[in-house]
């Protein structure tokens, strides 16, 4: 993430690809880090803070929804072992 970014540098090569150099301090234990990715593969849009697609109007509804109850999980698991039955209930034998 773009606060966890120390430093960045474009490292030319003569022969082959160039690279952006990177240097962060991870966000959780704090270790200083070194990541060389290759300039054709880099998008800087990666340390640009994400926008917010949640609109207040959303929030309101999420909240009002309520948690999810130890009810929802099993119906949601029990739906999901549904959806990956065999609609056929044929044994695929190899």
């Amino acid at each position: 993430m773009q606060r966890d970014v120390i430093q960045t540098g474009l490292h030319l090569t003569i022969v082959g690809p160039s690279f952006i150099y990177i240097r962060y301090r991870c966000g959780r234990c704090k270790r200083l880090g070194e990541k060389l990715v290759q300039e054709d593969t880099w998008d800087p849009a990666v340390l640009r803070p994400t926008a917010r697609t949640s609109d207040e109007s959303s929030r309101r509804r999420f909240e009002k929804m309520g948690e999810i109850t130890p009810e929802e999980v099993i119906e949601f698991h029990y739906a999901l072992v549904r959806m990956s039955a065999d609609p056929e209930g044929e044994v695929h034998q190899p």
